[in-house]
Formats: C-alpha cells, structure tokens, sequence
C-alpha cells in the first residue's frame, strides 16, 4: 500500500522474529463452504464520486485523479475519508459442519458484508481480493474512533495470543488508513475453521473508516505478500484454509444489489453457462489477482487496447475502472454522455441505455460483457446517471470490479495462479 501520511502512535517493532504458535498439525479434512449475502435495506444511496474515490485512494492515485482530471471537483479525485487518523496508532482444522452466513451490502453495492467470529465474538467484515489483511475494529481505539462500530476484545477470547512486537499499517495515497497490533485467534467464516489466523486489531483508524458504520473490518483476500504485518509477513485466511478444501480456490458470485455467495472450494456449475469457466493465467508478482486485458468490445464492435494497463479482478472496488482511452471509446458511443466535473466522472442521460460494455479476461479469447441494463451505477439527478465504467485517469492498472462482478461468476484458483470468469446464469436470459 502506498504511504500512510498521517501520524500514528504504534507498538514499537521488536526486533526478534515473531512468537507466533506454529499451526496445529492436525489431520486435514477436504471440504467446501459457502458464504451468502443479502443487500442491507438500509443502505445509503450510491455516490458514484465516493465511490471513485474510494477506489483511487486505495491504489493511491489521488495524484494521477487531480492531474489527469484538470477541473474535477476535490470530493470526486482527492480521496475518500481524507483526514487525520484517530487514536494510537496458522494453522487450519478439519472439523465443523458446513455452514453459511448472512452478510449485508453496504452503500448499495459498494460494500459487502459478511459475519465473521474470531474468538467468541462476532463481527460485520468485508471481503476483499483486493488486499491481504484480516483486522478487526478493537475497545484499545478511543471511544470517538469506535462509533458504533462492534469492537474486538482480546482478553475476552479464550483462544488469542499477542504477538509480541508486531504491528501493522494499512495506508492510502490520501492519508487515510489504519494500524495496530497483532495476535492470533481462530477465525470461522462459514463454518470453516482456522486456528492461529493473525488478526490485525486497529489501535488507530482514520474518519472514513470511523464513518463506514456498517463495516467492522477485513478480510483480504489476495496473496498473502501484499499483508502489512512486520516485522514478518502473515499468512491470508484463504491461504491458511486452502488445504483443507476440496478445490484450492474461492468463487465470487456476487448479484446486483441483491443476493450473492463467496463459495470456498468449489465451484458451483449451475451459477454460471456456457458449460466451463474461461480460464486465464494470474501475475501474482505484485499480491494482487492481476491479469492481462489487452482488447474490449462496444456493443458487438471488438477493439485492441495497445498500450493495455494490466486488470485486477477486485471485489472491494465498487466501479470497473479501464484505461482513459477505454473509457473514452465506450462514452463516445453512449447518447449524451460527458465527462461531467460536478459528478466526478463519465456520465450520461437517465434515459438512455448504453450500450453492452465487454473487456478481455486475459488472452484466450474470452470477453466479460456487462449488459447495458447494468452499467449505471447511481443516479445523480432525477435525469443524470453516473456509469458503472470509468476511466482509470492514466493509472498504472485497471481495476475490474463489482459492476463486472454483477454479470460474471468469478474463480479465483491459488492452486494453479488463475481466474475463471463466465457469464452469470440468468443475466442474459439463459
């Protein structure tokens, strides 16, 4: 992650190596497990310049945004949350049934939640293939910084243990983040049990994680060298509960506004067509489900991306952000669209359907197409609509996320460093 400006009081670095328990080695049961969602009713109304922000502050782009957008508004590139932060700054068992749990959507789409218990105690976290910590809201954050946010309480948890010396630091091009110390617990989503999984309690968090009520952490999901834990790197949940799942991978199947599951260790043939999933090679070199887009289609017309940016499949990232040239050709063939500086990106009249948007999933010939229906991502006024598709502003990377994920069932494979994405059933009237 990019650096964290704002100044935080952490637990000063030992210099010794991590006591940390070595996971049990306890006989390996292969298994699958599921996790459904359901939207929260009470969700806020979607903000397609917060969500922009959001993306670029994470990636650390405000830089690229402010430059690139020449006359955007400051809410719409600067960054979400910006502020000073608040406060002082492995091993996987075979046993337990199957189980699923309920999660709820955050700001319409932008977030989704999921119970997870560490311990005895349980919390709202999201999921995020778009980085590697597990950390949790904790009673060490002054009371202002807890909200009502539900926080995580070590000596209350028969099963923690402090790892002395550790600490971690998430950060954000803007400023924002947050950082704390570090144990172990177990940790069971789903039903799925790891024991010794580092957890990441916050002891400092910045106004825009204060804000977001609904959420009381994390749970990353990408490869586990892009986790914030020194002074030794820790191990994702996905990859601690990889070895005891039938299949080493995870799928995303995630609907618009409105039910969804991450499945662990299977894949679910009747949730997507076409009879197989369309696989394409993963780079994991930078931590990140990163892969190659090289071409994309308008409506039925396929063009080349020659100077693509490789793509991230992200489920953290509410929009699908593509390459500025991208962007500007798919606009180009939507009625009355403009790159609007008041809304903070491309947008067009309610009215209007635009046309279906596809982009590349890697270089086997595979297009994930977005129906027009589904590219809108909020409402700006009663006749402006803001789309799920922008541009990336000149960044390093696209971005592919929830508005590609309402249409394609996704595979994420760590056995093989791979992404299988298909159509979803039922989007296209199969």
């Amino acid at each position: 992650m990019p650096s964290f400006q704002s100044a935080l009081v952490l637990t000063t670095l030992a210099t010794s190596a991590l006591a940390a328990p070595a996971p049990a080695a306890a006989p390996l049961v292969p298994r699958s497990f599921e996790v459904p969602r359901v939207r929260n009713v009470n969700a806020p109304p979607r903000d397609g310049a917060a969500a922009m922000a959001k993306a670029f502050s994470k990636y650390g782009w405000g830089t690229i945004g402010a430059q690139k957008a020449k006359g955007m508004t400051g809410a719409s590139m600067a960054g979400a949350g910006a502020g000073s932060v608040q406060g002082a700054s492995n091993g996987t068992t075979g046993k337990g049934d199957d189980g699923s749990v309920n999660t709820a959507s955050a700001n319409m789409g932008a977030e989704f939640l999921s119970p997870v218990t560490i311990g005895n105690q349980k919390f709202n976290m999201d999921f995020d293939t778009g980085s590697s910590d597990l950390w949790v809201f904790t009673n060490m954050l002054p009371q202002q910084s807890i909200g009502q946010h539900q926080t995580f309480v070590a000596n209350q948890s028969p099963t923690f243990k402090q790892m002395q010396g550790a600490t971690w630091q998430i950060s954000y091009g803007d400023g924002s983040g947050a950082a704390g110390v570090v144990g172990t617990d177990t940790v069971n989503i789903g039903g799925a049990t790891v024991t010794n999984q580092a957890v990441e309690q916050a002891t400092a968090v910045s106004q825009s994680f204060v804000q977001d009520m609904a959420n009381d952490g994390l749970v990353g999901l990408a490869f586990s060298q892009l986790n914030t834990v020194k002074p030794q790197q820790q191990k994702t949940f996905f990859a601690n509960v990889m070895p005891m799942l039938d299949q080493p991978l995870f799928t995303a199947n995630l609907k618009n506004d409105s039910t969804g599951k991450y499945q662990f260790g299977t894949v679910d043939q009747t949730a997507f067509t076409g009879g197989q999933l369309n696989w394409a090679p993963v780079d994991s070199s930078q931590g990140f489900w990163m892969i190659q887009s090289n071409s994309f289609a308008v409506g039925n017309q396929q063009m080349q991306n020659p100077s693509a940016t490789p793509a991230i499949a992200d489920t953290g990232t509410s929009l699908l952000l593509v390459d500025d040239m991208v962007a500007q050709a798919y606009y180009s063939q939507v009625p009355g669209a403009q790159l609007n500086q008041q809304a903070g990106g491309f947008t067009y009249p309610c009215s209007t359907t635009p046309p279906n948007f596809s982009v590349a999933i890697g270089n086997g010939g595979y297009m994930a197409t977005v129906p027009g229906n589904m590219i809108t991502f909020a409402q700006v006024d009663q006749a402006t609509c803001f789309g799920g598709v922008q541009s990336n502003m000149g960044a390093p990377m696209q971005i592919y996320g929830d508005t590609m994920f309402k249409s394609q069932f996704v595979a994420f494979n760590g056995g093989n460093m791979s992404l299988g994405v298909a159509p979803k059933a039922g989007v296209f009237g199969n």
